[in-house]
């Protein structure tokens, strides 16, 4: 039976995934602006998506020769790596984005929210594990009102290792006192559907257009678990709790 539904926030509740890669996406045309369009990021960014800031950051820094264009910024913001500069001239893009209320507002995944007032409204517990650090993820809560919508939050900051690794799963079934089989997981991305997997929780892929193609490539849910369309996912998501419940009885 499933007793806690953890979400993910990134690109499951609110599109900031968009707002990051477009974030992303103009740091590199700023250190390489007649080789790279903001389009040509995009897309590298599909690849990416779900995984921890630095994996992110190295491999664009890679993907678009950053190497010596970010080396000659890091005296500029004080850090070691070439990925560090990277990041805060990407971070300076992405701050701008988040101090707009209404662009975050606008961002937001209806059908995904909706879910998540169902659960609170059955009385099942609600838990957010998200690869955001402490102060974006609740910055980015307070603004769209869900700040007080979870029994217990989670976020980069109270982790050792990231989303593909169960780690942050686990922490919120425990802290939620709910057994890893008895939760659900809402994910868009491939590395946070491996998360869930490994921490032996059930898990919907409720998609976007940065993550689809790659999971279903993964192969990591049956198809029927993958939800393209938001109209199916109030079904999608009935049919396994039922299917929770028999296995239970079983």
């Amino acid at each position: 039976m499933i007793r806690a539904m953890i979400f993910d926030l990134d690109g499951t509740l609110v599109q900031t995934e968009k707002l990051k890669a477009l974030s992303y996406a103009k740091a590199v045309v700023e250190l390489c602006p007649d080789e790279t369009t903001e389009g040509q990021v995009l897309e590298a960014f599909k690849d990416v998506v779900g995984l921890s800031r630095r994996e992110v950051a190295q491999a664009l820094v890679e993907g678009f020769n950053l190497e010596k264009a970010s080396q000659a910024r890091m005296s500029e913001f004080g850090v070691s790596t070439p990925w560090q500069a990277f990041v805060q001239i990407r971070m300076n893009y992405y701050d701008k984005m988040l101090a707009d209320p209404q662009v975050l507002r606008s961002h937001q995944w209806a059908h995904n929210r909706a879910l998540l007032e169902e659960a609170r409204r059955q009385k099942c517990q609600s838990g957010l594990a998200t690869m955001s650090q402490c102060n974006q993820a609740q910055r980015v809560l307070q603004i769209l009102g869900l700040a007080d919508k979870f029994d217990f939050i989670a976020t980069r900051d109270d982790v050792e290792r990231g989303k593909p690794d169960p780690e942050i799963y686990l922490l919120v079934a425990s802290e939620l006192d709910v057994p890893p089989a008895n939760c659900l997981v809402i994910e868009d991305s491939p590395a946070g559907v491996k998360a869930a997997l490994a921490a032996g929780m059930h898990c919907v892929a409720v998609t976007t257009p940065f993550t689809r193609e790659r999971i279903h490539a993964s192969q990591l849910l049956d198809e029927g678990l993958i939800v393209d369309d938001p109209i199916e996912l109030p079904d999608v998501v009935r049919r396994v709790m039922e299917e929770s419940k028999l296995v239970v009885r079983e």
